[in-house]
């Protein structure tokens, strides 16, 4: 075989080889794409029926329950309300499937909080058979810390759900402050320039700084310029 037909027959060869390598190649993308959509299986509708139900429903299809709430309805006391992705979707197996849960019928009327202590709007809450659901504080000149400013639902309404979203007043917010630069500063009188504006160090870390003077403040957290309060803490490294 002379080196022409040796060349062609490497041609050849190299041909074969990428023909097989690019079927295989898309035998296993093929293969890989139908495992996929093996692994897809679509949402049940879950609507009216219990809890226990959809329990053993969407097992068999290889998806998990995941009670996202519960409120009040015309529905039985853990029947599906709503749920989450809606029928029909395509989900993948083992992903979890939402539902809000009936607690029953409720003619439960939301009292009047407002103008009381968180402690106090608890356990008026408590006394009707509902709960405090989300505490959002807003800091609020001239009121009581704690203080209810607001409810959601308002009261004198049929409660829906047993949570009754708070928003309390905070009180007046500390004064804040303007972050001084400390860097190049001895210890002691950085500690004097911000204890005179209301500030405090926390942290003094020890670095060894041949370039810089000993005892010489070389770092500082927060940085120049930010916001800061009476309770933020100051950190500074030292050069020792």
């Amino acid at each position: 075989m002379n080196f022409r037909e040796r060349l062609e027959w490497l041609m050849r060869m190299c041909l074969l080889v990428f023909v097989l390598a690019a079927a295989a190649f898309l035998s296993a993308v093929m293969a890989m794409r139908f495992a996929i959509q093996g692994r897809e299986v679509d949402m049940p509708n879950l609507a009216g029926k219990t809890a226990a139900d959809v329990q053993q429903l969407l097992a068999a299809r290889g998806l998990q329950l995941k009670i996202a709430d519960r409120i009040y309805s015309d529905l039985p006391v853990n029947t599906v309300v709503r749920q989450s992705p809606p029928a029909g979707e395509h989900m993948k197996v083992s992903q979890d499937a939402h539902v809000v849960l009936s607690l029953g019928p409720q003619n439960v009327v939301v009292p009047e909080l407002e103008g009381d202590s968180l402690r106090v709007a608890r356990i008026q809450l408590l006394q009707v058979g509902l709960q405090v659901g989300e505490v959002t504080a807003l800091p609020v000149p001239n009121l009581p810390d704690d203080s209810v400013v607001q409810q959601n639902p308002p009261s004198g309404t049929r409660a829906s759900s047993p949570r009754v979203n708070l928003l309390v007043a905070q009180g007046n917010p500390p004064v804040a402050y303007i972050m001084p630069w400390l860097v190049g500063m001895q210890l002691a009188d950085a500690d004097r320039l911000i204890t005179s504006g209301g500030l405090k160090l926390a942290k003094t870390n020890l670095s060894s700084s041949p370039e810089w003077p000993k005892g010489t403040i070389i770092e500082q957290s927060p940085s120049l310029g930010v916001k800061v309060t009476s309770e933020t803490p100051i950190e500074v490294t030292i050069a020792q």
